[in-house]
């Protein structure tokens, strides 16, 4: 009898034991924040001028590169003239060409854009991993080199020299470049300058939008060694489901050995410091992403300029660069298209 008891205790514990290891295999890992939504971009073409012979139009198409955060599907490109999808070769953005000859066509017209994309949070831990994913040292470098108008020498190098002083590692070195541009700088609209990115004009101005908080602090991670690049999309409002997007939105990614990229946003912490910890290694849902670079060189080329950077269409008519097309753009979340259907049913 006793022996029978003994018995049965052990195989209770040993079913309660695989119960619980049941269990544990059975729980699910958080989910990733997201947010899903449908977007459209309208390019309004005006006439073109009596006299004028080529116009030609790059018009950026949602990222789909080595950003995983970021899906994008059911792309369609409505437009009354022929284009081709092309990409930029170093960046990889990706863009519908058009070349409009006056022969062809004269009157205004518009191109309609719109795709699905889900987009992730994007957040990495900031603990070095034997495992985590390198990169070649001569796909770095191009995030090591000065650009126009973020030069690593001068006022940029002084300041990243400074404040870097006794740091050791990608992660220190940037957090004390982005802790003194959030001391430093503020976020704001006032005067005239800001929004070109010009690194060396955000450090002396001390404010400006995200172009400039984001220009200096790769500029300044750049002089210090640690590679950095730029990022733009479209920014989507946080409190609404759907409407107009009124705002573009750029942010930074530097490179950590045993890491990989880790995001940044200087603007959004300057904005809300109570999220300054957040986002340093985070960025939200709130955006997406149309292209990543400065000094953009476009394919089929343009005669003018490198593109500062590129997130609205760029046109050139007969080789000079032509301002007068318009642009808008619109959205709609998943769930706020679910909510409107309920409603419909009721």
């Amino acid at each position: 009898m006793r022996r029978s008891m003994v018995l049965t205790a052990l195989v209770s514990a040993a079913a309660l034991l695989i119960s619980v290891s049941l269990a544990s295999f059975s729980v699910a890992a958080p989910a990733i924040p997201s947010r899903s939504l449908e977007m459209t971009t309208i390019t309004h073409v005006p006439a073109m001028p009596a006299g004028s012979h080529e116009l030609r139009i790059w018009i950026p198409l949602p990222y789909t590169g080595a950003d995983a955060y970021q899906k994008v599907s059911r792309l369609k490109v409505e437009s009354p003239v022929p284009y081709h999808i092309d990409h930029e070769p170093v960046f990889g953005d990706r863009y519908a060409y058009l070349a409009v000859k006056s022969s062809q066509d004269t009157k205004p017209f518009d191109v309609r854009i719109s795709f699905h994309v889900e987009r992730f949070e994007h957040r990495v831990s900031l603990t070095p991993s034997s495992t985590a994913p390198s990169m070649p040292h001569m796909e770095l470098a191009r995030y090591l080199r000065p650009d126009r108008m973020i030069p690593l020498n001068g006022e940029i190098g002084q300041l990243s020299a400074e404040h870097t002083q006794g740091a050791h590692g990608s992660i220190q070195k940037a957090h004390d470049i982005y802790d003194y541009i959030l001391a430093t700088m503020h976020y704001d609209h006032a005067g005239t300058g800001w929004g070109h990115g010009d690194a060396v004009w955000a450090c002396n101005s001390k404010h400006g939008n995200c172009t400039d908080f984001h220009s200096l602090f790769i500029g300044m991670a750049r002089a210090a060694g640690v590679p950095a690049r730029f990022q733009i999309g479209l920014a989507l409002p946080a409190n609404a489901h759907s409407g107009a997007i009124t705002s573009y939105h750029c942010w930074a990614e530097f490179y950590a050995k045993g890491i990989g990229w880790v995001p940044i946003d200087a603007a959004k912490a300057s904005q809300d410091p109570s999220k300054a910890k957040y986002y340093f290694g985070a960025i939200d849902t709130d955006r997406v992403m149309f292209s990543m670079g400065r000094d953009i060189r476009l394919v089929p080329p343009q005669k003018g300029e490198p593109l500062n950077y590129f997130v609205y269409p760029y046109a050139e008519l007969d080789g000079k660069p032509y301002d007068a097309i318009t642009h808008d753009a619109s959205f709609r979340d998943d769930s706020a298209a679910t909510q409107s259907g309920v409603s419909a049913g009721n």
